[in-house]
């Protein structure tokens, strides 16, 4: 027999059409899932403890998906919850859930799995051998553990599916492997997880995998004990074999091997067959488990503050002299900033985007500019950012036809504090003797 899951949105919060939400739930399925982050918004979120995603959004497809799963009476479950999956963003999460409960006056049962880690929990692991790198990641040390603001893991499949079988109407999760909201009611029932694995993997991202691609509308997704079918809501989207297929590369070093908490799904022998209307259908897909279970660590720690002023510049004697132009402005300010501050010119159209590696740097009629200034204190890097600024604005390079100034901005005030900056300090494997130890499970009764 088999489960139909549906998608609403790529992420909680992007939004989705009521018609396609409508169609899916006209098909009775046994599951709603979401997505609700992810780590591509960079470490600020996860280190502030702070969504990305604004709470208006995500309130309106909360209060939707809440009413589709009230009237179907079947599970919800939501992933990374506000957008990192660290208890700020739970909380968050499960706050607005409240507000909307008690706002329609509706009971639900909600089964709570939060997956964060204390610095000594990750310290010990780190001591006892248990904490290895990811390519290209250096090793984990106790300094950055415990310069860490929050510490999350990536929980497996494990908790979900027990809280599945304790029958919640809703599960809301910390930070979870993006699959799993999507595969867990299949592994509930004792299905291939190869299968359910790599349809969640499709599923997390919504109609992204469609073509034309939208994070922000819904698809259903059907498992068999064969494999299972993708089929887009909205008339306007349709799956193919390549957009499918395609999707497998989605931040992915490795298309065929994909590692998740406790195994990897190999895609090696995975057949993609077009059906029609815009179906495709997928089998062939294994799940081999490790002999160690392991999950990915994420944090992040604070590194200094940030300001930053963006121009435009249309001069061309500038644009051919900036390089020089910059570094001069540099030495002729740093005397007077903060010795630790650190000075970045972003310079767009013309290497902006990829810096040095940028394969044909050649600067058009007009450049953007921004200037990042990061430092240890927010007065360091305001104070910076406008000594750089100033002294940019009205610097004389040889040719200038005119003193009023060589920078244009869009905006008053010149100059943003951004406040915190963040960097990713842990982005490491962990292994675990229990997948579902460290991911305790707790109910919460909502009642009107």
């Amino acid at each position: 027999m088999g489960i139909k899951v549906l998608s609403p949105t790529a992420i909680l919060g992007y939004g989705f059409p009521d018609a396609s939400l409508n169609t899916g739930m006209h098909q009775m399925p046994d599951l709603i899932a979401v997505d609700g982050g992810s780590t591509d918004p960079g470490p600020y979120y996860l280190g502030s403890g702070k969504p990305f995603v604004s709470r208006q959004g995500v309130k309106h497809d909360l209060e939707r998906l809440l009413e589709a799963q009230t009237r179907a009476q079947i599970p919800l479950i939501i992933g990374t919850a506000g957008g990192s999956g660290a208890r700020p963003h739970l909380d968050w999460t499960l706050e607005i859930i409240q507000e909307i409960a008690s706002k329609n006056k509706v009971s639900y049962r909600l089964g709570i799995i939060p997956s964060d880690f204390t610095h000594a929990e990750v310290a010990r692991a780190l001591a006892e051998g248990r904490v290895s790198s990811l390519t290209n990641v250096p090793p984990a040390t106790l300094e950055a553990i415990h310069a860490s603001t929050h510490i999350v893991a990536q929980m497996g499949a494990e908790p979900v599916v027990a809280a599945l079988k304790e029958g919640f109407d809703i599960i809301v999760c910390g930070r979870c492997y993006d699959p799993v909201p999507f595969a867990a009611l299949a592994l509930a029932r004792d299905m291939d997880p190869g299968p359910a694995l790599h349809m969640g993997k499709i599923l997390e991202c919504s109609a992204i995998a469609a073509l034309p691609g939208s994070g922000s509308d819904c698809v259903m997704g059907i498992l068999d004990d064969q494999g299972f079918t993708l089929e887009s809501l909205n008339p306007a989207r349709q799956f193919t074999r390549v957009s499918v297929a395609a999707h497998s590369l989605y931040e992915k070093s490795d298309p065929l091997f994909l590692p998740g908490p406790g195994g990897v799904l190999d895609l090696q022998q995975v057949r993609y067959q077009e059906w029609d209307h815009g179906r495709v259908r997928v089998e062939g897909s294994r799940f081999v488990p490790d002999t160690t279970y392991r999950v990915k660590l994420e944090a992040a720690r604070c590194t200094g503050y940030r300001t930053i002023s963006i121009a435009g510049i249309r001069d061309p004697g500038l644009i051919m002299a900036l390089d020089d132009v910059l570094e001069q402005v540099q030495r002729q300010c740093r005397p007077n900033l903060d010795p630790n501050a650190k000075i970045h010119f972003h310079v767009y159209g013309r290497n902006g985007v990829m810096g040095p590696w940028e394969p044909h740097p050649h600067p058009g009629h007009e450049l953007g500019l921004v200037l990042e200034v990061m430092a240890p204190d927010q007065a360091a890097a305001d104070n910076a950012c406008s000594l750089l600024r100033s002294t940019l604005l009205h610097y004389g390079f040889p040719g200038r036809l005119t003193t009023a100034g060589n920078l244009a901005f869009p905006y008053s005030p010149s100059d943003i504090a951004m406040g915190a900056a963040y960097e990713f300090s842990l982005y490491h494997l962990m292994a675990v003797s229990d997948p579902r130890a460290h991911f305790p499970l707790s109910a919460l009764e909502l009642h009107p």
